[in-house]
């Protein structure tokens, strides 16, 4: 049972985003999850009052404790420090800053021997020590700051299912793999990060720590007389993501949710195999790619045909990057899977389910809105032709992020096809109106005056920028350590940094100068 009002819950979810019974809602897969395991759910959305944390009363296992699905600082703030409650162009629903940690402590005020699990992005993220861009310091491990019992990080619904059932029978829950927790010792199965002190006085152990996280390995970390403890992420597989997107989600939505348009978006798999260096999903989902079954996603798209709101209209269907589907390795190597030659990319799986599911009675057009990888496109033009067929709503969005082969290095990102994608797209799409959408980002590490004349000089020659973006240093990434040390972590070479923000003012003058003259 999943409700939000009532006593007696085996579990009570607070979540910073308003609940929806949706697989894309991280409050929504989590209960279903457990609540297919015959646990009592409650759900708070959004507390403020003493009243809103009390009202269900205490739960008999634990709360579960996330910001959702994004990190809260994140969401309240611009590149720029504003408050994005002040942003006339906003109307998103803010969370309190460092929600996490509000959260925790007023469930340890008002519940004082409750067990805390927190989880999500946030949670993830920020489970060792960290830069921290709006303290502009380094933060020790948040677990420590929310006083929880234990970390989720990653996708958490078999490391949640473990914990409940441990606590359920009395047992500790120590060892779980996925989590993270507070110790006063540790063995020889953890490799030992620099310690938080280490970091946080010295830039050299800052990026000595960013080579060796992994979620693949049992890691530790030394804070006064406790050791954060790190178990290595468990293993997910084709069948685990079958029976988790099989669940019975009504897709009913919170009237202010932010899935409104994803409402009948469709998970294809898990992962990614990009690696940028300021993407968060290589330390949270992984970088290796896990595929649901055709079957699968197959069924799933059947019984939306019978949901009383669905139009025809699949709103999305992908991951990460949609074309990275069928991409899986099971090969347990340390070399990364976009540049190895076992990488199957003739996307031909994909091409199948693409062509399986468009036939399915009921279904007028699926959309693939989620974004590709052009680069690896290329390698199958049978599939560039496939969505611009069948799969494209007049735009489709890519991401070349920048032109200056420097600023790419740092950001591990491949531009080589660019020229090459942008002209084959543009001839098989001539006669049917479509056209491409591009994201940029600016003020990335190694970026100058020097490299963002090259930005401004392509862009010149392009239409329809859909966006682009001040670089903002996330908790974790490779990215963000190069911002804070001024160093790549790789090589320990020095790199350029813009952190005043009248720089960041004028190099973004710069790109919306060169837009304006050719839109």
């Amino acid at each position: 049972m999943i409700a939000k009002k009532g006593k007696n819950f085996d579990i009570i979810l607070i979540t910073a985003e308003y609940h929806d019974d949706h697989p894309l809602s991280p409050s929504g897969i989590i209960s279903r999850v457990l609540e297919s395991k015959g646990y009592k759910i409650g759900i708070i959305e959004k507390p403020v009052t003493k009243e809103d944390y009390l009202k269900l009363g205490t739960p008999k296992l634990f709360f579960g404790v996330t910001s959702g699905s994004i990190d809260s600082m994140l969401h309240n703030y611009t590149p720029l420090k504003k408050k994005r409650s002040k942003d006339p162009y906003s109307n998103i629903s803010l969370m309190p800053d460092r929600t996490l940690i509000v959260y925790c402590n007023k469930i340890r005020e008002y519940f004082k021997s409750a067990l805390i699990v927190i989880g999500g992005i946030e949670a993830s993220m920020r489970r060792f020590a960290h830069y921290d861009y709006w303290d502009n310091n380094v933060r020790r491990s948040i677990i420590f700051d929310t006083r929880a019992n234990i970390l989720v990080y990653g996708n958490g619904e078999k490391q949640i299912l473990e914990i409940a059932e441990r606590i359920k029978k009395g047992l500790g829950i120590k060892g779980i793999l996925g989590t993270c927790i507070v110790s006063k010792n540790i063995d020889d199965k953890f490799i030992l990060l620099p310690s938080f002190k280490e970091v946080k006085e010295d830039s050299s152990k800052f990026c000595a720590m960013q080579r060796m996280l992994s979620n693949e390995k049992n890691l530790a970390q030394f804070y006064d007389n406790n050791y954060l403890l790190q178990y290595h992420y468990p293993e997910y597989t084709t069948e685990d993501l079958d029976w988790i997107y099989s669940l019975p989600y009504s897709r009913k939505l919170h009237p202010n949710s932010f899935l409104k348009m994803a409402k009948f978006s469709v998970v294809s798999h898990r992962g990614c195999i990009g690696n940028c260096n300021f993407c968060s999903l290589k330390l949270h989902q992984g970088e290796k790619i896990i595929s649901r079954s055709e079957n699968s996603i197959l069924k799933e798209i059947e019984s939306l045909v019978s949901h009383p709101d669905f139009k025809g209209h699949i709103d999305d269907l992908g991951g990460p990057s949609a074309n990275m589907y069928g991409m899986d390795c099971d090969d347990k190597c340390n070399r990364e899977c976009i540049t190895c030659n076992k990488l199957n990319l003739s996307h031909k799986r994909l091409i199948s389910l693409l062509k399986k599911a468009r036939e399915i009675q009921g279904v007028k057009k699926i959309f693939i809105r989620s974004g590709i990888r052009y680069d690896i496109a290329m390698e199958s033009k049978e599939y560039i032709q496939e969505i611009s067929e069948y799969h494209i709503s007049g735009c489709l969005k890519i991401a070349p992020e920048h032109f200056s082969e420097k600023v790419l290095t740092y950001m591990n990102k491949e531009n080589s096809k660019f020229d090459e994608f942008v002209s084959f797209f543009n001839i098989i799409n001539k006669n049917k109106k479509q056209f491409l959408k591009y994201y940029l980002m600016i003020c990335h590490p190694g970026e100058d005056e020097i490299e963002i004349k090259k930005l401004k000089e392509k862009i010149s020659k392009l239409s329809n920028i859909e966006s682009f973006q001040l670089f903002t240093p996330t908790p974790m990434t490779n990215s963000t350590c190069m911002y804070w040390t001024e160093m790549d972590p790789k090589n320990m070479k020095k790199i350029k940094v813009i952190h005043d923000y009248k720089t960041k003012k004028r190099m973004k003058r710069i790109i919306l100068e060169a837009l304006s003259k050719n839109n």
